[in-house]
């Protein structure tokens, strides 16, 4: 998938979210929200880092973004159109995380795809919800069927790869489009979404549904 076709979906699916966020009117009551946006982070070796990485939201206002046209580091990852969004209001918060052209090499493991996309969203009084999109993933050369469930696991040497890994509680979602495990040795997580609000006591309207994934 080309750099240009890869942003252009990234922006498209941000300038959906965002003109959905837009028509909620106001929450009256206080609200604490939390919502963080990563595309690439984890450590390999003990050595740690993260890219794209937009900071969690400071309060109910808050919107965040962080970008790389492309990312390589040596050995070990490269990708393009790295985009990460946050955005919090009164009652609702939401973030996205996504790359085009992922090559990953861990531990001896080739990890390949075109386009990898984690979205959260979280509603004042209902479950917190999240989806991945993975498009073209390969796992040391050979396609992998992608089915869309939380927490898909794809057995590798020495660990294993987790697909729309979900970790959701009363008041909010994590979601990682990609989880690479390899015991003892890297712990990486490509696209990772965060949203959460909390409060003690109020409605809400109707969920925002996540925009759909182009």
């Amino acid at each position: 998938m080309s750099h240009a076709r890869s942003l252009q979906r990234i922006l498209i699916a941000f300038a959906m979210g965002l003109a959905g966020l837009l028509c909620w009117p106001a929450e009256s009551h206080a609200q604490t929200v939390s919502g963080y946006a990563t595309v690439v982070q984890g450590s390999v070796l003990g050595a740690s880092g993260s890219f794209a990485d937009t900071g969690p939201l400071a309060d109910t206002s808050d919107a965040r973004e962080a970008s790389l046209e492309t990312l390589s580091l040596p050995s070990l990852l490269s990708g393009e159109a790295l985009h990460a969004a946050a955005i919090g209001w009164p009652d609702q918060a939401y973030s996205e995380a996504s790359l085009g052209s992922l090559a990953m090499t861990v531990a001896g493991n080739g990890i390949a795809a075109d386009f990898i996309m984690a979205r959260a969203l979280a509603v004042l009084g209902s479950p917190g919800t999240g989806t991945s999109g993975i498009d073209g993933l390969s796992i040391n050369g050979a396609p992998v069927a992608v089915s869309g469930a939380p927490n898909q696991v794809i057995p590798i040497l020495g660990g294993r790869v987790i697909l729309n890994e979900q970790q959701a509680s009363a008041s909010g979602i994590v979601v990682n489009a990609v989880h690479v495990i390899v015991d003892g040795i890297a712990d990486v997580v490509v696209a990772s979404a965060t949203a959460g609000i909390s409060s003690g006591g109020s409605t809400s309207p109707l969920p925002l549904p996540i925009p759909p994934l182009l």
